[in-house]
């Protein structure tokens, strides 16, 4: 039986990553040992895409994106101006309106605002 989904970031800067997470992102955890913190994620869902062009992996493990997905991208968006957050330009897509989050270490995660149905409730 499943039981959750373990996402793994791989930080430049893990520490302050970390402090993003806790403190821009307000995501609760749990302290693993060391501080090395695990984040409780919003509820989840995972679609498969094909693997073609710059995703096309010889890899076991299959290529990934994270996007966190929100209701409202504008207004998230500025609640994130406070933080000196920044995002990349919005773009709109078939299915949702998309931009990515700036972390300290230099890494993005993506960030939505989905127009088509969702399994979150389900």
């Amino acid at each position: 039986m499943i039981t959750g989904a373990h996402v793994l970031f791989y930080s430049g800067n893990p520490e302050a990553d970390r402090a993003f997470f806790r403190d821009i992102l307000h995501l609760p955890s749990v302290d693993a040992g060391r501080g090395w913190l695990i984040f409780k994620l919003p509820p989840a869902e995972a679609a498969l895409h094909p693997a073609d062009g710059e995703f096309k992996s010889h890899q076991a493990m299959l290529p990934t994106q994270f996007y966190l997905m929100c209701d409202d991208l504008q207004s998230f968006i500025k609640s994130l101006e406070v933080y000196k957050v920044s995002c990349t330009p919005v773009a709109q897509e078939r299915w949702g309106m998309r931009t990515t989050i700036k972390l300290p270490s230099g890494g993005e995660i993506g960030l939505y605002q989905p127009s088509h149905p969702t399994a979150l409730n389900l």
